[in-house]
């Protein structure tokens, strides 16, 4: 009994830093940031790979938490976010916010240090993601055009940390990332949209589940496929994809193209979950796949 009593309230306190940081999610933005350092860099400094880590989970752990803090009597009716630690009365607002801001100012810095540039990205994600897209998503479906703004940011970021630059390559970065989220965010807006009504949140492009909905979700995954294979071309300066890489590429994204037709197909939960996960996989291994051609290129 002794040793319960010890551990718990540690054991509880940790998990409430990762739910109110969303770590999954923080850790996914930190992959996405540190593959585009790689894809940037000449010559890899891990030194900078640590605070760019360090900073990207603290700016996206800083948003998750304001977020909450914000939406706190709108994550009390809703399933899935009802036994966030505000909601259900384990952490204080007063408590989050000083975790928010502790890990804002510790984000600025540490992205400071790499470069102003990427500490400047840093702060207008957070910005946009608390200020703008936050309260958007009770009032009207583009928020989630204004929320890919923020959330394209981090894959751009990693290149502009490793050459203090931004120029065509962090943009085509930047645009890949920003596409992929709307048949993303719509996908889930979909599986999840009885619960978001509960809190009031308008994901869908057309506020139902419908045919218009599901159009969208195949067109802006066919932008996502594009924009992605544009650096086959050679038109997009150092971030270069060889055909062996670009054809990988195409595969995954008719991997995804397939989820979304079975979404319009079906225009069922079941099918929105499923184009969900083959969203993430994609964006996750598209990532990958275009490190390790850089690195192979430059090997053979």
């Amino acid at each position: 009994m002794s040793n319960t009593s010890v551990h718990t309230p540690s054991i509880s306190i940790l998990t409430d830093f990762k739910e109110i940081t969303k770590m999954r999610l923080a850790i996914s933005v930190v992959f996405s940031s540190v593959a585009g350092y790689f894809l940037g860099a000449e010559v890899v400094n891990f030194v900078t790979v640590l605070l760019l880590a360090i900073g990207g989970y603290c700016m996206v752990g800083a948003s998750n938490a304001y977020n909450q803090i914000i939406e706190r009597d709108l994550d009390a009716l809703m399933d899935r976010t009802k036994d966030r630690p505000i909601p259900a009365g384990r952490m204080s607002v007063n408590t989050a916010f000083i975790i928010a801001s502790t890990l804002t100012i510790i984000g600025l810095i540490v992205l400071y240090i790499i470069n102003p540039k990427t500490a400047m990205f840093g702060a207008i994600s957070i910005f946009l993601y608390v200020s703008v897209y936050t309260p958007l998503k009770t009032k009207t479906p583009l928020a989630v055009f204004v929320g890919a703004f923020p959330g394209a940011i981090p894959f751009m970021l990693g290149w502009v940390a490793a050459t203090n630059e931004f120029s065509i390559e962090p943009g085509t970065l930047f645009m890949i990332q920003f596409f992929w989220q709307f048949p993303h965010f719509w996908a889930i807006g979909w599986w999840l949209f009885d619960d978001y009504k509960k809190g009031g949140f308008f994901m869908l492009p057309t506020g139902k589940r419908d045919k218009g909905t599901a159009i969208q979700v195949i067109l802006y995954t066919v932008w996502t496929i594009l924009v992605s294979l544009i650096p086959v071309f050679g038109v997009t300066g150092r971030l270069f994809l060889t055909p062996y890489a670009g054809a990988i590429i195409l595969v995954l994204g008719l991997g995804m193209l397939y989820y979304a037709f079975k979404l319009y197909k079906n225009r069922d939960a079941v099918s929105a979950k499923k184009l969900m996960f083959a969203s993430v996989s994609y964006i996750t291994l598209l990532q990958i796949v275009y490190v390790l051609d850089k690195f192979l290129r430059e090997w053979i």
